[in-house]
């Protein structure tokens, strides 16, 4: 026998009965008909997540070279900046499974409806989800301009007027947490709104091929809560 056959049959040997070798990839999943199994998809994700069950599926250099040609995401993800809420580790996806938009926030600023209409046009997302989540910072940062006149500097201040018109009806005498947590979830429904009353969105969801959704992750839990 020569030495490197022995040495790989003393290392699977070494792994003891009932030991598992690392198996092929899962074939890649169909791709999601409508609006609804997408969400599907991503509930189960963030189910797999918030358990620590995550699979990691779609990360393999072989996965990587099957992205050469072209991407074909299940889903638009529009979420916060903030680095405790990557929407790929979330919702327990790989490479080319979703488009993700970044930005503070999750406002919908100019460059956001021109990537959201990238994902609209070019890649037909059948998804599209507004993400913000538990104690965002730069909604934090708008309740307190809005409530305490508190000021920030000019960019920021930029940023926070995107976000003021959602929290325009915000209820002040609400307790500090219970008052961001009421804000962060009114953000994310202005941002869906926005989105939905955009010509080319509003169009393709009167005709029931796309579907705009929002949702908060949770920090403490893992879970991501979809809103009506």
């Amino acid at each position: 026998m020569h030495r490197r056959q022995f040495l790989l049959g003393a290392g699977l040997a070494g792994l003891g009965p009932g030991a598992v070798v690392a198996a092929d990839p899962p074939a890649p999943e169909p791709y999601p008909k409508d609006a609804a199994e997408a969400m599907k998809r991503l509930r189960a994700g963030n189910d797999r997540f918030a358990q620590g069950r995550t699979r990691h599926a779609h990360e393999s250099a072989d996965w990587r070279k099957h992205l050469l040609a072209e991407q074909k995401p299940i889903a638009t993800i529009l979420g916060c900046s903030d680095s405790r809420v990557p929407p790929e580790l979330v919702f327990d996806q790989g490479f080319g499974d979703v488009f993700v938009i970044r930005v503070a926030g999750n406002v919908v600023a100019t460059d956001v409806v021109g990537s959201i209409a990238y994902a609209a046009l070019h890649l037909g997302t059948p998804l599209f989800v507004v993400m913000g989540h538990a104690g965002c910072g730069a909604v934090t940062a708008a309740v307190n301009a809005k409530l305490k006149k508190v000021k920030e500097p000019e960019r920021i201040e930029a940023l926070l007027k995107l976000i003021e018109p959602g929290i325009k009806d915000l209820d002040p005498t609400l307790p500090a947490a219970a008052r961001l947590d009421a804000a962060v979830e009114a953000n994310v429904r202005w941002s869906v709104r926005q989105l939905a009353d955009l010509p080319l969105a509003g169009g393709q969801v009167a005709g029931r091929r796309v579907g705009i959704v929002g949702a908060v992750y949770h920090l403490a839990t893992g879970n991501v809560r979809f809103l009506d």
